[in-house]
């Protein structure tokens, strides 16, 4: 699939830099490229969705959805929002070492990828997103039904990407690297677990049925919070701005506030105010009170953005 043709009619956009993005020419663009299917990033998501929709017939009794539920809470949570898009990819606070493992373990285990995979894709999305323009696979602008395709199963190829760089004690750490190696592989010691206390059931939805609603999910709500809901900042010069979704802060653990995320991407907190319900910024919270987490980055405390405005009203 080629790359939006009224996008490349137009001049390409001059490259931009990130922490982790860097240009490597001045022909490096986020518009130029081809989408095109992944066989590995297709097949996992759709054997987990085939799984779980083909188990439904067997599954009896509350305790199954209850179990999957709490799964999915902690590994969305605690994982997710808290452990990889928080900590080790905004390091919007710091925590110790075997804590942050703990972590972004969790988050692995959400069925998304590797920890250095989804470094990367959100590095490059928001590196894309930060040009006045951008191919459309980054900002969720195609209809619905192809977006689903694109993001749950295809990848894009840049015609001239930026040079992706992670942190060193980041890249190079062991347990990090053997966790993006075998992330699909660390579902089995849950799903013995799961087999032992309540059979196929348990782990149809324990493991199927959790990793196809998260990754469902997680697309859908990128999808309305690119298109629709409510702004209080603008981000100049940005091919795509976040939209609050108010009423589903409590379902996306937070990510929901997608507005605010754009605005302070380096917050730990993306509701602003008790009004907009964060439970990853709960979560950060009793950490603090614990004594487990420093360092902590809020709206208040992090330096002004030229870009940024505030939108009166």
């Amino acid at each position: 699939m080629k790359a939006n043709l009224p996008l490349l009619a137009r001049p390409l956009p001059e490259p931009v830099s990130t922490g982790r993005m860097t240009p490597r020419n001045t022909r490096t663009n986020p518009v130029s490229g081809q989408v095109r299917w992944s066989p590995v990033k297709s097949i996992w998501y759709g054997t987990h969705l085939l799984v779980a929709l083909g188990s439904l017939p067997f599954v009896r009794g509350w305790e199954i959805a209850f179990l999957s539920a709490v799964l999915t809470v902690i590994t969305l949570c605690c994982g997710h929002t808290v452990g990889l898009h928080r900590l080790l990819i905004h390091r919007s606070f710091a925590t110790p070492e075997w804590l942050k493992r703990i972590l972004v373990w969790l988050g692995t285990l959400v069925g998304m990828g590797g920890p250095l995979s989804m470094i990367y894709l959100h590095e490059i999305r928001d590196w894309a997103q930060r040009h006045r323009v951008c191919h459309s696979f980054f900002i969720h602008r195609e209809w619905i039904g192809r977006d689903w395709w694109w993001n749950l199963h295809c990848r894009i190829d840049l015609d001239h990407p930026p040079v992706f760089t992670i942190e060193r004690e980041v890249a190079v750490a062991p347990f990090y690297r053997w966790l993006e190696r075998t992330w699909m592989w660390q579902q089995l010691p849950l799903a013995a677990l799961l087999y032992a206390g309540g059979g196929l059931a348990w782990v149809a939805w324990g493991i199927s049925g959790r990793i196809a609603l998260s990754l469902t999910g997680h697309w859908l709500i990128g999808w309305f919070a690119h298109n629709l809901g409510i702004r209080t900042w603008h981000l100049r010069g940005h091919a795509v701005q976040g939209f609050n979704l108010p009423g589903f802060g409590l379902l996306t653990m937070g990510e929901s506030w997608h507005n605010n995320h754009h605005a302070y991407p380096d917050s730990a907190r993306l509701g602003h105010g008790w009004r907009q319900i964060d439970p990853g910024w709960w979560f950060v919270r009793m950490l603090m009170v614990l004594g487990l987490a420093d360092q902590v980055q809020t709206p208040e405390n992090l330096p002004a953005r030229r870009e940024r405005e505030w939108l009166k009203g």
